[in-house]
C-alpha cells in the first residue's frame, strides 16, 4: 500500500501561523505587547494564505485540514485571549479571566462549528459569524493601538473587557461576514483594482495600528448591520404583502 505524504508547501505556512501565535503569547508574558499584536497579525496572514496555496496548487488535503483549524486556536484562540488579559484584563480579578475566557470560548465554538458545517454551507460568500482571524485582529490592533499611545493597560480595562466580549460573542453569533473566498487571484482585474491595491498598503504603512484597528471594528460591525438592514427588509415586504389589492377584508 502507498503511503500518503504530507504537503510540505501549505503546511509550511499553517505551521509558520503556529509560531506566531506562539510567539505572541511569549512576547506578551515578557510585556512586549507590541510585538505579541504584531505577531497575530502576522499569523491572521499566514493563515490566509495556506489555503489559498493549497488550492491553487492542488495539494489539500485532511491533515492540512485538520492542521489548519488546530493552528486557528493556538493562534487565533489563546493567544488573543492571553495578550488581552496580561495587558490590560489581570487587575479585573475574576472577572477578567472571565472575559478572557468567553474570547478563548468563543473562537473554539466558532472553529468547531466551521469544521462541521464545511459540507452544508450553500453560499460560500459569506461566513455565519466573525472568522477568528479577524477577532483576533481586533484584538490585536487594539493592544498595540494603546501600547503606540503609551496608555497603560490598567486605564483601558473596562474597555479592553468590552471588546474581548465582544469579540468572542461575535464569533458565535449567526450574523454573516463576507468572506471574500470568491475573489480569484488567478483572474485579470481592472487597472483601478490595482491602484486600489497599491492605495491600500500606502494607507496601511502610514498609521499601522490605526488603520488596521479600524477596519477590523468596522468588519466586525458590519455583521450587525448587515442583519438590521435584512431586518428592515423583512419589515417592508411583509408590509407591502400586507397591503396588497384584494387583501382588504
Amino acid at each position: 500500500m502507498r503511503d500518503r505524504g504530507i504537503y510540505l508547501l501549505p503546511n509550511l505556512f499553517t505551521t509558520g501561523a503556529l509560531f506566531a501565535g506562539f510567539y505572541a503569547v511569549v512576547q506578551a508574558m515578557n510585556g512586549r505587547f507590541e510585538h505579541a499584536a504584531v505577531a497575530i497579525l502576522i499569523a491572521m496572514v499566514l493563515d490566509g494564505l495556506d489555503g489559498r496555496v493549497a488550492r491553487m496548487t492542488h495539494t489539500q488535503s485532511a491533515f492540512g485540514a485538520e492542521y489548519d483549524s488546530l493552528s486557528d486556536m493556538v493562534s487565533f484562540g489563546v493567544a488573543p485571549a492571553l495578550v488581552i488579559y496580561v495587558f490590560a484584563l489581570q487587575s479585573l480579578g475574576k472577572f477578567g479571566w472571565i472575559a478572557a475566557f468567553v474570547y478563548c470560548a468563543g473562537a473554539a465554538l466558532r472553529l468547531a462549528r466551521f469544521n462541521t458545517q464545511l459540507d452544508t454551507v450553500t453560499d460560500k460568500r459569506f461566513f455565519q459569524g466573525m472568522p477568528s482571524p479577524a477577532a483576533a485582529a481586533l484584538i490585536a490592533g487594539f493592544v498595540w493601538i494603546m501600547v503606540e499611545y503609551g496608555v497603560d493597560g490598567h486605564d483601558v480595562r473596562w474597555l479592553a473587557a468590552a471588546i474581548a466580549l465582544f469579540g468572542g460573542l461575535t464569533m458565535v453569533s449567526n450574523f454573516r461576514y463576507y468572506s471574500g473566498k470568491e475573489i480569484n487571484l488567478r483572474k485579470s482585474v481592472p487597472f483601478f483594482v490595482i491602484l486600489l491595491v497599491v492605495l491600500a498598503f500606502i494607507l496601511v504603512s502610514t498609521s499601522p495600528p490605526e488603520v488596521l484597528f479600524g477596519v477590523f471594528l468596522l468588519y466586525g460591525l458590519s455583521g450587525y448591520g448587515d442583519a438590521l438592514l435584512r431586518l428592515v427588509r423583512r419589515k417592508k415586504t411583509a408590509k407591502a404583502t400586507a397591503l396588497l389589492p384584494g387583501d382588504e377584508k
